[in-house]
Parts: structure tokens; sequence; C-alpha cells
């Protein structure tokens, strides 16, 4: 009970319901919402890792995990089992369901090192020859479809034909009756056909009248000459209505015979999309994962700016305050902390924010504060905060809290196996508070306690604040409480397991700060408020007096300690921005001397190959001459055209000598430089540009100059920049042949379902070598946005585009492959 007491102070519905937005599916919106804490740590570190791998996942994928399709099917698969018979609206439910959860399921293969969503979907079974059948026997409207059976389709054939035969005679009779009908129009009531005749004049066509205007100037008469017809059509419609049931029933049967699977398969699709939301929101609140620690094993608490995720969602949601982080870093001697400090400083916000992150962090949700985050696993969350009062009951502040205390306790002595003895009704909130021997604490319990002790006089509320904060260092793993009890905070010095804590307070502006500050109490700030909000000063004086100056002296202490804390906060504030500066300055000129390396590395490559290439065309050249002597008789003067030649070869081949050093000033960035017009010193800030121009800057201002227009600061004349050459146009690629259309690189597919099609698609794509030609037809247009749809998709098509005229048109897509 106490437990579920803790989720209502916690807010934890809030938490879920914000969780719940994140879900892509209504299954999912109901897991978050509802929200199951784990038993065990082992739970915890499962659902921890299906979010870390969710989330891994979803950073690769461009558009995140699609769960287009997936509904929630559960009552279908009940009615199912029972022998009832599904709505096509509900079978078509189905097999989008299990497409979806195919596509799901194929996203994940393509990952195989995300061993934990691979194991999820191991056993995932999608029935894919059941989707077809549906979708061969539903249409896109839930409808039962003309191809599902031969028997539908011929009698859907014949009502075609009787209907159209109906509405031919009543044409006639409009037409030779028209001064009778009231409007020419044939219409329906119920399942017969029949036309308005105006009510004097009803003799004129006889027939049965199915129904009056509400005027009751026309009557809607089926005429007798069509009465047989009709008859024949409510028959036709009777045999249609059987076959579409029949049909319904055998698809309904093959999804009963599968039902354990399709609820496993819902079952796994909840599941992901219940990490995908926790992933989502976490990602949402930049939060980061946990690792649950052994605290009893000398491992710390490390809560970094941690943040309270409601209030978080309020300020970006709602238009609230910023939140302010807090920073809690527990010792693991530590059992029990005392947080002092004003009203509305943050306390009560501390203990919701840290019992979040607790319940968070056993959910697998990542938790709001900065790495690393480490945490116990927590078996219990107990909680006591705000006010218990109930006019019925009678119950004072005082008395509300101690219930709630006692079923604390209560559920620490269930947990630890130490239950005692209680006594009589009466005496047990007295013997639920009285100390007992110290045993092992809780497996991992925290406590959180709200004004302890309050409601009453003030020394019994003291000594029962410290009588229960010690009884629960030896019970609970733990406790944080907020006091307003100075006696708490002299506990820290008589037990090592005792930590304070304080929320500041700026006595400059009678506001607290909200900042939490450990290893320092709460000064009294009473006396220094009443002075600065005007009370008479001899009043406060003598507040003063019966205090005694013990207590001035320690508000001196800790006004010491205070001012030290902000001094050395200041100065490690400085060192941080000097470490991140020297990383900053680190990572840069270790990019600059990456790029520089991997520039001379490319520009060796190249070197390399030009000089291979040069060596190659020479050796062609060569050749070319020596078969030309080789050929016929070599003369002398052959034999000095040759050496000519050769000459022209090394000469065009030969390395060109090292270029002398060009003697000139070039700028670099930061350099400084003089412009002799202005007769200002200025600094570099750009390089030039290709037409000589850079940037630079002298006193507040900047400006554009060209390099003719400055000098080194001794006077050397900057080196002009010389413009590259424009590269010749590439030779334009040949035309390709153009392809020609054959039986082999045609596919007809008029006719045809969307699915369907795709398959025939697919195995026709895989055998083709070159363009395939998709006749498709116009009909509705369907037909061919899903072929469009399929092709932009496949991996195998390059590009797709509507036949020319003479080969069909926007009736004919061709598809290139390659």
């Amino acid at each position: 009970m106490i437990q579920s007491e803790t989720l209502e102070l916690l807010e934890w519905s809030r938490l879920c319901q914000h969780l719940s937005t994140f879900a892509a599916t209504k299954l999912g919106v109901i897991a978050a919402r509802h929200l199951t804490i784990p038993e065990s740590q082992a739970q915890s570190e499962q659902l921890l890792a299906q979010t870390k791998e969710v989330y891994e996942l979803e950073s690769r994928l461009n558009a995140g995990l699609s769960f287009d399709g997936i509904q929630d099917i559960g009552d279908s698969l009940e009615r199912a089992e029972l022998q009832g018979i599904l709505a096509g609206d509900e079978l078509l439910a189905i097999a989008t369901t299990l497409a979806g959860s195919r596509n799901l399921r194929r996203v994940i293969d393509n990952h195989p090192d995300l061993l934990i969503l691979n194991e999820l979907v191991a056993d995932l079974r999608t029935y894919p020859e059941l989707e077809q059948e549906i979708h061969r026997c539903i249409d896109e409207r839930g409808q039962v479809a003309d191809r599902a059976s031969q028997k539908l389709d011929e009698i859907r054939i014949s009502l075609r034909q009787l209907r159209g035969q109906i509405i031919q005679k009543l044409q006639n009779i409009i037409q030779a009756k028209s001064s009778a009908v009231q409007e020419q129009v044939i219409t329906q009531r119920g399942d017969r056909f029949v036309i308005p005749v105006k009510a004097p004049q009803k003799d004129a066509i006889p027939g049965i009248v199915h129904d009056t205007s509400s005027s009751g100037a026309t009557l809607y008469v089926e005429p007798n000459s069509v009465v047989p017809l009709g008859n024949q059509l409510r028959q036709l419609l009777r045999r249609e209505q059987v076959e579409e049931e029949a049909i319904r029933r055998n698809l309904t049967q093959q999804v009963a015979a599968v039902k354990p699977d399709l609820e496993k398969l819902l079952a796994i699709a909840t599941t992901l999309d219940l990490a995908v939301a926790k992933s989502r929101y976490s990602f949402w609140l930049k939060a980061n994962p946990p690792r649950f620690i052994d605290f009893q094993e000398k491992e710390s608490i490390t809560l970094r700016r941690l943040h309270h995720p409601l209030l978080v969602w309020q300020h970006q949601h709602e238009q609230g305050h910023p939140v302010i982080p807090v920073d809690l870093l527990i010792q693991p001697q530590i059992r029990v902390v005392t947080i002092t400090g004003p009203n509305t400083g943050g306390k009560t916000v501390t203990l919701k924010t840290l019992g979040l992150a607790a319940l968070m962090a056993k959910v697998g949700l990542f938790v709001p504060a900065r790495e690393p985050v480490e945490i116990p696993w927590f078996e219990q969350i107990l909680a006591d905060i705000g006010d218990e009062q109930s006019l019925q009951q009678n119950l004072s502040t005082f008395s509300g809290h101690i219930r709630r205390i006692s079923r604390v306790l209560e559920a620490l002595d269930e947990d630890t196996g130490d239950k005692e003895d209680k006594g009589d009704t009466e005496d047990a909130e007295e013997s639920s508070l009285t100390p007992s021997l110290p045993h092992s604490p809780s497996p991992n319990s925290l406590v959180l306690l709200d004004e302890v002790g309050a409601g009453t006089d003030p020394a019994e509320g003291s000594a029962l604040a410290i009588a229960l904060l010690q009884y629960l260092a030896d019970n609970a793993l733990l406790t944080i409480a907020t006091t307003h009890f100075g006696e708490l905070k002299a506990l820290k010095y008589q037990d090592e397991r005792f930590e304070n804590a304080s929320v500041e307070f700026d006595e400059s502006t009678l506001s607290p700060t909200y900042r939490l500050l450990w290893g320092i109490p709460g000064r009294s700030n009473a006396l220094a408020i009443a002075r600065r909000l005007g009370l008479k000063q001899e009043v406060v004086e003598r507040a003063k007096t019966q205090l005694g100056g013990a207590t001035d002296e320690v508000n001196q202490v800790i006004a010491g300690l205070e001012a030290q804390r902000r001094r050395q906060e200041t100065k490690a504030a400085q060192a941080q921005d000097l470490l991140q500066q020297a990383e900053r300055l680190y990572k840069e000129v270790s990019d600059k001397a990456r790029n520089l390396e991997e520039r001379e590395q490319a520009l060796r490559v190249s070197q390399e190959v030009a000089v291979k290439e040069a060596i190659a065309q020479a050796r062609s050249e060569i050749a070319q001459v020596i078969r030309r002597l080789q050929q016929g008789k070599p003369t002398a003067q052959d034999a000095q055209q040759a050496t000519n030649v050769l000459s022209e070869i090394a000469e065009k081949y030969t390395s060109p000598p090292p270029p002398k050093p060009k003697v000139g000033f070039i700028p670099k960035v930061g350099d400084r430089i003089r412009i002799p017009k202005l007769g200002q010193t200025a600094e570099v800030l750009t390089a030039p540009n290709p037409d000589g121009e850079l940037t630079v800057r002298f006193g507040i201002m900047k400006m554009t100059v060209k390099l003719e227009d400055l000098e080194s600061l001794n006077g050397q004349k900057a080196e002009p920049v010389s413009k590259p050459k424009p590269a010749p146009a590439p030779a334009p690629a040949p035309q390709p042949a153009p392809a020609i259309r054959t039986s082999k690189n045609t596919v007809d597919i008029r006719g045809r379902r969307v699915p369907d099609a795709e398959i025939i698609l697919d195995k026709a794509i895989s055998e083709a070598s070159g363009p395939l030609w998709i006749i498709h037809g116009h009909g509705t247009g369907k037909l061919r946005q899903g072929v469009h749809a399929f092709l932009q998709q496949h991996p195998q098509v390059s590009r797709y585009e509507a036949a020319e005229q003479a080969d069909g048109g926007t009736g004919v897509t061709v598809a290139y492959i390659g």
C-alpha cells in the first residue's frame, strides 16, 4: 500500500502520461500509462539494454522505427478463437499488423550487432501467406472482393445484370408516365428499387408502395412489372451475403489457428513500441543511461545536474519556470541525509527528483542528469511527502505524518523479515517509532521524508525525528529527510552515517536560490529576515539574547563556510573554463595536423600516379619510334629523325627543375600588416581570395583590401595571387543505344492488386538485364501509384518514367535496372 502511495506522492502517473505521448501504437500508449515496475535488478538491466539498443538503432536510421499498420487486434483474436466471424476491416487490420511487424523485424535484422533487439524478434512469425490471402479476399475498403471466389464473382455479375434490367424498366416507366412521376429519379427503399409517384396519380403506376414522403405528396412505388425482378435481386443479395460470410469464416478460422503466434507478435510489437517511447522520451529529456551501483560495496551515488522531469515538461510545454538542477553526490558510508533551509527553497523538489530518478532507472528510462549517472537499484522507494489531514477522521498534520511513517516502517520490517509485534492498536503509532536493536540494512530501500517531526511541540518533534532517523540509519539503505530542526544538524558530528545538506538562501533578496549545498547545514534566517522586513531592532536584539551567543556564533561559522564554498566554486568554474579552452585548442591543432597529413598523402599518391602514367606514355612513344625504324632499312636520315623524336620525348617527360623560392610577402590569418594609404596597422582575418582580396581589422573596424594596397611591417610588398587556368571542358559522354521493347522485357499486371503486383515485379526485376516495360493501365490510378511507390524503394531500380506515347503513354511505366 505504501509503495502505491509513494507513486502517487511522486506524481508517477504524470510522468507515465508524458511517456505515452512518445508511443506510436494504441497498445504502446496503454503500456506506457500503466508501466510495470520490475521486481528484480536483472529485469531493470534488461529494460535498460532494450532502451539503449533502440536509442542506438534510431540514431542510425533517418526516420526512426516505423510502426505503420500495427493495430490493436487483441479483441479480434479473442472473437476468432470463440468461432465468431470477423468483419472485413478486422481482417484487414490483422493483415496490416502482420506487414508492419515484418517491416520492424526486417529493420532490426539489418543490424545484427543489436543483440537484445534481435533476440526479441527472433521468434516473431508474421505469416505472409495469411496476409496475402486476406489481401486477396478483402479490398482496401474492408469489403469482400469479387476475386475471393468464383462463386461470389458469378453472383455479383448476375447482380449487376439484374440491377441493369430493373433500372432500364424503371426508366421506361418514368418516360411513359412522366406526368405521374414527382421527380425523374430512381431511388431505393431497403433493397427495393422505387420511383417517386405523385399521390393523386398513384393509380397511374400500379405497384407496391414502400414509403411515403413526410408531406404525403409523394409515394415511393415499386411497379408491379418490376416486383419479380426485385424478388430475384433479394435472393441474389442473400446468396451474396452467405458467400461473403463463408469467405470471412474461412479467413477467421485461419486466424484462429495461429492465435498464439499472433498474440506473441502483438506482445513483441508492444514491447518494441514501449522501448522506442522510452528512448524518444529520454532523448527529449537530454537524459543519460544509468549504471546500477552496489552502494553497500563502497560505490558512490553520482547524480550531477539532475533535473526534475515533470518540471522540465512544464517548462517546455506549459511555459513554466526554468528548471534548476541539483547535484546529489552521496558517499557509500552515508545512510541518512538531512536537508535544511527555508520554505519554498526546493527541499521537497529535491526529494521528488531523487525518487523519480530511482523509479525511471528501474523501468528502463534514462535519467535526466549529466554522465556518469550512478545510482543503486532500490527494491523499495517509500515516501512521506506533504500533509495528510482529514476532517472526517479528525487527523491533524502530525497524525497524518505518523500514520504514513508507520506504514513506511512496516514495509521496511516486511522487507527485512524482522517484523516485530506492534502491540495493541491504540499503541501502534508509539511502538512503531520505538528504537530497536540494529540489524543489517534492508536490501536496497530508499526512504524520503518531508518535514520529519513537524506538526507538534518542537522539543518532542525534534526528539522523535532524531529517534526515527537513527532507526532508519539501521534499517534502510538510504534516507533523505528535510527538516527545520537545528538539533538534527548535529547528528553528522555524532554518527559518520549522517550527512548535512542545505538549500542556499540569498539574504540580500530574502529569497532562496534553489541550489543544494552539501556538507553545510542551513542557517537560521528568521532574525535576518525579520530585521530586513522592518521589525524593531529592539525586538530582534531581545530575540538574540533569548537564543544566546552560541547560535550567533554557529551562524557566523556557517556563513564563513558558505563564503568559502562560493570562492571554491568560482575557482573550479574558472579551472573548468581553462580546461575546456585547452581541450578545444588541442582538438583544433590535432584536426589541422591530421588534415595536413591527409593532404600530403593524397598529393604523394597523385604524384606517383602521374609519374607512372608519364613513364608508360613515354615507353609507348619510344616503342613507336623503334617500330618505324624496324619496318625498313634505316638510313642516316631516319636515324637522325628518330634521335630528334627521342630528344623531344626526353624533354617532354623530364621532371622540371624545382622552382626557385618566390620573393615576396604572403599574408596569413593572424599576421600584422600595414596599409600605407590609410597609415594604419591591421590584423589579417582571412586569407587572400583568388581575386587578391582579403579582410583585415584595425581597432573595431573590419574592411576588405587588395594585396597591392598592403605591405609587411618591414616594408615588403605582398606577392600577387596567380589565378589558375580554367580546366578544359570534358568531352561529352557517348549516348547509350536506345532500348527496344520486346515480349521478354514487358510485364502486364493489369487487373492485379498492388501486393500481388509487387511479387510479380520483384521477380521480373531480378531477372531483367535492361529496361523493363510495366503495363498497369489507367483505371483508378491506385495500381500505378502502388507500382511507382514500389519502384522508388527498390534497390535495383535506378529510375523510372512513363513510356513513349506509342508504347502506351501513362498507362505503361519503364523501369531502368542498374
